[in-house]
C-alpha cells in the first residue's frame, strides 16, 4: 500500500449546540489554548505523513480561507492547505462529493471539531490487508456513556450498522471521526447527503466498511462539556514526550554509509519500538548524521527518499516517524560545499535542538538511544536524557526507558 499523503477536513458544520460561539467563528477555528483547535488537529496528521490537507468548508468559509495560512505556517512539518467549497448546505456526504476531483485514489477522512489522540498508524497498518470489497475503515472508540455521539456496532473488525443514539449512560462502540476511504466511496454519494445518515449505514450492510478498535482520549468541540474541557486538556496532552533515534546502528545495522534501500537491514525490534512509542503516545525523531553525502558517496535525495520510506515502512507497521533531521556536513569533507564543522553534526546537538523548537517538545521530556558516543554527547549538550544501545532487540531495550519515563 503506498503512503497516504492526503486528509480531507470536514469544516463546514454550523455549531449550533455552541450557540453564540459559533455566530461569526467556525467551530474548527475556535480557540484551544494558543491556537485554533483546527491547528491542533492538523499538526497530528502532519505525524502521520500527511503533506495535503483539503478543507471541506460551507458555513463562514471565507473565515476558514482567511485562517489557513496563519495555521500552514505553525505546522512543524510542511504541508499544503486547500480549500473545496460547498456550494450547497450538502451535509458531510455532499462536501466530499463537490470535492471527488480533488481526492486522490485513496484519502484519510476526518471531523474537524473532534480529536481522538489515538494511533493513526494502526488504522494505516489494518487498511493494508483490506480487500478489494472494502470502500472504507474508520477507528472506533468504547466509550462510557455513548449516548452523546451514536453507536456503531461491530462484529469482528466489521462495521455492520450504525445506531440512533440510544438512552443516557449506554455504553457502546462510538465513530471516531477518523476515516481511511478509496475513491469508489464516490459511488455511494449525492450533491446533499449525509455521511453518518445516508451513506454509511449502506456500506455497512453491504459488508464494505472496516473498524479499528482504539483508545485514547476524545473530544468532540461540538459538544459544550467536551469544548470546555478542551481548552485546557488538548494543549498539555498534545505537547507530547519525544524519543530520538539515531538511524545507523539504533534503527538499521550499520553496515558503513547506508545510503539505499538495497544495503538497509533492520534492527532487531526496531519496527515495534517505533510502534510502541507511537502507541504511548510518544513523538518519534529520527538524527541521523550523513558523512556519505560529504564524501560524495550518494547525495541528499538519497539520504531524503530512504527517510521517507523508512517512514512509510513504520506507519505500515503501526508506528510513526513523526519528523527526521541529518546533517550531510563533515569538517573533512571530499566535497567541498559539505566542508564544514556544522552545528547539527553530532556530537553537537543542532538536530535535536531544532527538534525541540518545531515541535515545541521540553527538553526534560525527551529521550535519545544511540548507539555511540556523539549521540550520547549530543543529547545531553541539547538537555536530553541519553541511553547508550549496544546492540541487540531494539524494543527490549526501549521498553524499560518508556516505563522510567511514564
Amino acid at each position: 500500500m503506498a503512503q497516504l499523503t492526503q486528509c480531507a477536513v470536514l469544516v463546514g458544520g454550523l455549531g449550533t449546540r455552541l450557540g453564540a460561539l459559533t455566530a461569526a467563528t467556525p467551530k474548527p477555528l475556535l480557540p484551544c489554548g494558543d491556537r485554533p483547535f483546527l491547528a491542533w488537529l492538523l499538526r497530528e496528521f502532519v505525524r502521520y505523513g500527511v503533506t495535503d490537507f483539503l478543507l471541506l468548508t460551507g458555513h463562514l468559509s471565507n473565515a476558514v480561507e482567511r485562517a489557513a495560512a496563519d495555521i500552514q505556517a505553525s505546522l512543524p512539518r510542511a504541508a499544503r492547505i486547500t480549500l473545496s467549497e460547498e456550494p450547497i448546505r450538502a451535509g458531510t456526504g455532499g462536501a466530499v462529493f463537490h470535492a471527488r476531483d480533488r481526492l486522490d485514489e485513496r484519502f484519510l477522512l476526518c471531523n474537524g471539531d473532534s480529536l481522538f489522540d489515538c494511533n493513526i498508524a494502526r488504522l494505516l497498518a489494518d487498511a493494508a490487508a483490506d480487500g478489494p470489497d472494502v470502500v472504507g475503515r474508520m477507528v472506533l472508540r468504547r466509550l462510557e456513556d455513548a449516548s452523546r455521539y451514536g453507536v456503531v456496532a461491530l462484529e469482528a473488525n466489521r462495521v455492520t450498522a450504525f445506531r440512533a443514539r440510544p438512552p443516557p449512560g449506554t455504553n457502546g462502540v462510538i465513530n471516531g471521526g477518523v476515516y481511511l476511504f478509496g475513491r469508489a466511496l464516490i459511488d455511494s454519494l449525492a450533491p446533499a447527503c449525509s455521511l453518518e445518515a445516508d451513506v454509511m449505514p449502506g456500506l455497512a450492510a453491504r459488508g464494505a466498511l472496516r473498524g479499528t478498535l482504539a483508545e485514547g482520549y476524545f473530544r468532540d468541540i461540538g459538544v459544550p462539556d467536551d469544548f470546555a474541557q478542551a481548552q485546557t486538556e488538548i494543549p498539555i496532552l498534545l505537547h507530547r514526550k519525544a524519543l530520538f533515534l539515531d538511524r545507523d546502528g539504533v534503527l538499521n545495522i550499520d553496515h558503513g554509509h547506508v545510503g539505499s534501500r538495497n544495503r538497509f537491514t533492520w534492527v532487531d525490534g526496531a519496527l515495534d519500538a517505533v510502534r510502541a512509542a507511537t502507541s504511548a503516545g510518544w513523538h518519534v525523531f529520527i538524527v541521523t548524521n550523513q558523512s556519505g553525502v560529504a564524501r560524495g558517496l550518494y547525495d541528499e535525495a538519497a539520504v531524503r527518499t530512504l527517510l521517507e520510506w523508512i517512514g512509510d515502512q513504520a506507519r505500515l507497521r503501526g508506528g510513526t516517524i513523526d519528523d527526521w533531521r541529518y546533517c550531510p556536513f563533515h569538517p573533512e569533507a571530499k566535497l567541498q560545499s559539505y566542508r564544514q564543522a556544522h552545528d547539527w553534526r553530532k556530537p553537537m546537538p543542532g538536530m535535536l535542538l531544532d527538534l525541540l523548537r518545531a515541535w515545541q517538545v521540553e527538553a526534560s521530556r525527551a529521550v535519545m538511544i544511540g548507539d555511540q558516543a556523539t549521540d550520547m554527547q549530543a543529547a545531553a549538550a541539547a538537555g536530553v536524557a541519553g541511553y547508550l544501545f549496544r546492540g541487540g532487540n531494539l524494543l527490549s531495550f526501549l521498553r524499560p526507558i518508556l516505563d522510567k519515563h511514564a
